[in-house]
């Protein structure tokens, strides 16, 4: 059965939880176990964030939420219309290997690199029509 949802929020902090509760939501009535719902509300939340705060930057603006589910593949593809950035220009970033690393670790900069971490795949695609976010999740038996 064919399964997509959408729904358009403006881009403001306290919209971020609400789009991530959408994104959880869809997930679950997809069949998404729970740590995978878990996982896709963790990059949802890293995503939005970021469009707020990066493609944004306070200004007025909305991003657009797309859930779907394709085969296996519960597909969150998130568009908006704020400043674009070039994700390969991102550096890795450090991850501490022990506990007396951590003092090393940099606040910030962890975004791409948790959504990449979490999903299955993570893709960008910038046109003149916006920016789009394109976030997979395979489902497992979990």
């Amino acid at each position: 059965m064919p399964f997509s949802r959408t729904a358009t929020f403006q881009a403001r902090y306290d919209q971020v939880a609400v789009a991530c509760d959408f994104v959880a939501d869809a997930a679950v009535a997809v069949g998404l176990g729970d740590k995978a719902a878990f996982q896709v509300q963790l990059a949802c939340d890293e995503a939005c964030t970021n469009i707020v705060e990066h493609a944004y930057r306070g200004q007025d603006g909305h991003f657009e939420v797309n859930c779907r589910l394709n085969g296996r593949q519960f597909i969150i593809t998130i568009r908006d219309n704020g400043r674009t950035f070039d994700p390969q220009a991102i550096p890795t970033p450090f991850i501490p290997s022990s506990a007396s690393q951590a003092e090393l670790l940099e606040v910030g900069g962890l975004g791409l690199h948790f959504m990449r971490k979490l999903m299955d795949e993570v893709r960008f695609n910038f046109t003149e029509n916006g920016n789009e976010l394109v976030m997979v999740k395979t489902m497992n038996n979990e």
